[in-house]
């Protein structure tokens, strides 16, 4: 039988992609990953920028904000520490050509008799306001926290020392402790307890300011203990309490170490307040008798504004160190919260 022949076929085979490329030549392969690496990556979307008109608003807003920190703050500081480094007199200050005197001032008030005195009223005038504002101050809120009936009105009564001026707070308290009429000596009369000399004995007068600096802080700190207590879960005490926990036992397991951030800021804001209070002790006592009373921030206002002849380098080296103490609170405060967030 006669076959027929069939011309050959040339047409490619058709193969998958994969295999098409898989059977391409090693030369062709390279070409085409070298190719394929030349290729420009694709464009990353650009970040889109801010509108001018945002980023004039915001510098608008920060500017009053800037301002008032330059002139409130940041200039009097630089004022402050030029007084200290310079003997200013009151011809020098008004003629601003006063002699740069470096830390001679600083050494003139550490070697004043006043010096020791000063630094041991601040210590003990600002360490007991500090315990005792603090201790009322928890007291009051806790108790507080109770919500019985009248517990807003009571509360908002304790407000009272706190809104009052210092000037009026201060005269009520020179009135209240006067020797002769005062109606704490009339009270102490009533039964058989002999009057005091609360503003005219050195062993009493820092007592009297004291007490009453420690009546006018005690409102501040029931307001901030008080909303510290709002943010504790009150779960927390139902389950202590299933537990057999007691009321002492709750606030000391529960209570009291939840409430250690806003202590701690309560206590701070307290230091730095009670360092520089001023007011209290000079209408009270002025500082006597016999320096009997005297801290830093009357020190320095005695030295700067009351003599006849102003010593305003002095002064101002004595308020820049309740600057420095203040200061150093508030870094000490910074680094223990920095510690106790990264834990």
């Amino acid at each position: 039988m006669k076959q027929t022949a069939h011309p050959p076929d040339h047409r490619p085979a058709r193969t998958p992609t994969g295999t098409a490329a898989a059977a391409a030549p090693a030369p062709a392969r390279a070409a085409t990953g070298t190719a394929a690496a030349a290729a420009p990556a694709p464009a990353r979307a650009a970040t889109p920028r801010r509108p001018a008109s945002q980023q004039w608003a915001a510098w608008a807003f920060l500017t009053p904000v800037t301002l008032y920190l330059v002139l409130f703050y940041a200039y009097p500081l630089y004022r402050n520490l030029d007084l200290s480094l310079r003997d200013y007199t009151v011809r020098s200050f008004v003629q601003g050509n006063a002699p740069f005197t470096g830390l001679e001032n600083y050494g003139k008030i550490l070697d004043d008799p006043t010096f020791a005195p000063a630094l041991l009223h601040t210590v003990v005038f600002t360490a007991v306001c500090l315990v005792f504002q603090y201790a009322i101050g928890l007291a009051l809120a806790v108790f507080f926290h109770q919500h019985f009936r009248l517990s807003a009105t009571l509360r908002a009564l304790f407000l009272v020392p706190w809104l009052l001026p210092l000037i009026v707070s201060a005269s009520t308290w020179s009135w209240m402790l006067n020797s002769d009429s005062g109606i704490v000596n009339a009270l102490m009369g009533t039964v058989g307890v002999d009057p005091v000399n609360w503003l005219t004995s050195p062993s009493w007068s820092l007592t009297s300011v004291i007490i009453a600096n420690i009546w006018i802080g005690v409102p501040f700190n029931l307001v901030v203990l008080h909303s510290g207590l709002q943010s504790i879960p009150a779960g927390l005490y139902e389950a202590a309490a299933l537990d057999g926990a007691n009321a002492w036992q709750r606030f000391w397991r529960i209570t009291f170490p939840l409430l250690r951030p806003v202590s701690a800021i309560t206590l701070l804001l307290g230091l730095v307040y009670t360092l520089k209070v001023f007011d209290i002790i000079w209408i009270m006592t002025k500082g006597g008798p016999a320096d009997s009373s005297t801290t830093f921030a009357t020190w320095s206002y005695q030295l700067g504004f009351g003599n006849l002849l102003p010593a305003f380098g002095p002064g101002a080296a004595v308020g820049n160190l309740l600057v420095v103490a203040a200061l150093v609170f508030g870094l000490v405060y910074i680094r223990v919260q920095r510690k106790q967030a990264l834990s």
